[in-house]
This record gives structure tokens, C-alpha cells and sequence, in this order.
């Protein structure tokens, strides 16, 4: 009998042994399993926001109505001859 208590008693003490240190081990393996998600999205994301600013760069090499679209846009540039109306802002807008 005492040695089935001795083996209980081992268990027991193996069990709260693996508990004190594997859990901490648990919690960081879940912790590094978020954290590889998270990067995963990340990769994702970026590969996406890539492929956008290639095609724009394709469109910027090989379309010349895109370049003036930009430039009229984002830089205010008109042709000569041409004018241009400046209107109020509209209120609460």
C-alpha cells in the first residue's frame, strides 16, 4: 500500500510540477500563436497594398490621361489656355 501512495504521491507532485512550469509555457505558446496571426494579417495587408502600388506604377509607366488626372488633382497644374474657377467652400461641407 505504501508504495502505491509513494507512486500517487510522484504523480501528484510530477502533475503540479508540470503545472507551475508548463503552464507558464502554455500561456506563451499562445501568446506567440496571436502573435504570428497578427503578423500573418500583417504580411497580407502589405502584399495587397504591393500589388495596388505596382499597378499604379504600371499606370504611371504606360498612361498618359492618368499622369495628367494627377497632375490636375494633386498638383493644380492646368494647360495654357485654360481656366480656372476657384468656388467658395460650401457651408458645413
Amino acid at each position: 500500500m505504501t508504495g502505491r501512495v509513494a507512486v500517487a504521491g510522484c504523480l501528484v507532485a510530477g502533475a503540479l510540477l508540470l503545472l507551475a512550469y508548463g503552464g507558464s509555457s502554455l500561456a506563451r505558446a499562445w501568446q506567440m500563436t496571436q502573435e504570428v496571426e497578427r503578423l500573418e494579417r500583417d504580411i497580407a495587408s502589405l502584399r495587397a497594398e504591393a500589388g495596388r502600388l505596382s499597378a499604379a506604377v504600371d499606370r504611371l509607366r504606360s498612361d498618359p490621361d492618368y499622369i495628367e488626372q494627377l497632375a490636375r488633382e494633386f498638383l493644380g497644374l492646368v494647360k495654357p489656355g485654360e481656366k480656372v474657377l476657384k468656388l467658395p467652400p460650401t457651408p458645413g461641407g
